[in-house]
């Protein structure tokens, strides 16, 4: 029997298509997903995205930093994981992971997670991961309990986002909630 890193109980990565455009621009128009991961953008059209998925699976391959599809054991793309910031020389490094709003709380955001984690902890080195989390991000907030990540600190008014500032919190701040 063989082992495959990318794969986990629920979910494999694997690197982006051009053909994986279609439910990228889908879940590009959920103003909701878009404001939980990072911020909402202008409106990109369907040529926009095609271009953006061709650029994604074109950028080759460095081994710290990178995105890649999450397709869950079904052969369905159900979201995205992408690291950033990566340390090597002291070991940290940030992720972020978007799973598609139809595939919520099935356990694939969870176990890509930890697919990155032991490749970068077992792999590469690495010592410590970082996860910026917006406070109103329950979803988030409740995975990263889950993993067990600690409640670090607290970023004050951060981000402004539908009418009010709010916090970014830490890998480490989890654990208080």
């Amino acid at each position: 029997m063989s082992f495959n890193i990318w794969e986990g109980k629920v979910v494999k990565l694997r690197p982006i298509e051009t053909s994986d455009w279609e439910e990228f621009h889908k879940d590009g128009l959920d103003s909701e997903i878009a404001r939980l991961n990072d911020t909402i953008y202008g409106p990109r059209t369907q040529e926009g995205t095609r271009k953006w998925t061709e650029d994604e699976s074109n950028k080759g391959w460095d081994g710290h930093h990178f995105r890649l599809a999450i397709e869950n054991h079904d052969g369905d793309l159900v979201g995205s994981i992408n690291t950033f910031d990566c340390d090597s020389r002291n070991g940290t490094f940030y992720y972020g992971v978007s799973i598609f709003r139809e595939y919520w709380k099935k356990g694939y955001a969870s176990d890509a997670v930890k697919i990155i984690l032991r490749y970068f902890f077992d792999e590469l080195r690495y010592q410590k991961a970082n996860a910026l989390v917006y406070n109103f991000n329950e979803g988030s907030i409740h995975l990263h309990n889950h993993l067990g990540f600690t409640k670090e600190g607290c970023l004050r008014n951060m981000v402004y986002t539908n009418g009010e500032y709010h916090d970014i919190l830490t890998k480490e701040e989890f654990q208080s909630f």
